[in-house]
Formats: structure tokens, sequence, C-alpha cells
């Protein structure tokens, strides 16, 4: 019965990190937070079934490795985007 609280509290994690990611659309800080709020749920859930089944934990460090890859891409495009824009408002940057 553990277990699937824990699943519970994942999903709810995941859920609620996708709707942050929908519903606030005006800061890119905010929208990479909850991007990295997602990843983490994954990583989570990732853990506990690799951990249940007794299966090497290889392929988590291959997944943080991806994270931290793609929370450093995020950060060096914020940094960009404030140093040309002066903020980090998307209706300040324009796609075109």
């Amino acid at each position: 019965m553990k277990i699937y609280n824990i699943m519970f509290v994942v999903i709810f994690m995941f859920v609620i990190g996708n709707l942050i990611f929908v519903s606030k659309h005006k800061h890119l800080l905010i929208i990479l937070l909850s991007l990295e709020f997602m990843v983490l749920s994954i990583f989570l859930f990732m853990l506990m079934i690799l951990s249940f089944m007794n299966y090497n934990t290889y392929m988590l460090m291959v997944f943080l490795v991806f994270a931290v890859c793609e929370g450093a891409l995020g950060l060096s495009i914020l940094v960009s985007m404030i140093r040309t824009h002066g903020n980090d408002y998307f209706q300040s940057f324009n796609l075109l």
C-alpha cells in the first residue's frame, strides 16, 4: 500500500508541474522552474520503479545528466534573454 501512496504523490507532482507550465506563461523563469519540477517527479518515479524491480540504476545517472544539461541550457537562454531585452517577459520577446 505504501508504493501506491508514493506513486500518487509522484503523479500529483507531475500534474501540478504541467498545470503551472500551461497556466503561468508570463515569465520564463517560472516556466523553467515548472519544467525542473516535472523532471524531478519523473526522476522520483524512475527511482521508485527501478528500485522496486531490483534493476541497476545506471539509467538514472544518464537521466540526471540530461536533466542537468536541460537546466543549464534553460538558464543560458534566460540570461541571454535578460541581457538582450532587460526582462524575462514573453510579451517583450518577439519570435519573428
